[in-house]
């Protein structure tokens, strides 16, 4: 996934759910469609619970990748 163009970064690993989500969803509504999002985020209830409500809003995931002790999300942002 080296060759994806990421147009914006949100780090939100400081953050407990749900605010790992609204903020998420708050950065993506800034977004054009088909735009990428790269979200640093937690391992727990970030990851279980990010990437499922991001598909719930109709964006794409592209990948997820641990990276350390975080995680790495891809999102192309949909309708």
């Amino acid at each position: 996934m080296a060759d994806v163009k990421v147009d914006a970064t949100l780090d939100i690993t400081s953050d407990v759910c749900p605010i790992t989500f609204v903020k998420t969803k708050l950065k993506l509504e800034q977004m054009k469609k088909g735009e990428i999002l790269e979200v640093i985020l937690n391992d727990g209830e970030p990851i279980q619970n990010v990437p499922r409500s991001v598909k719930d809003e109709g964006h794409k995931i592209i990948t997820v990748e641990k990276v350390s002790d975080k995680f790495r999300l891809l999102i192309e942002k949909g309708e």
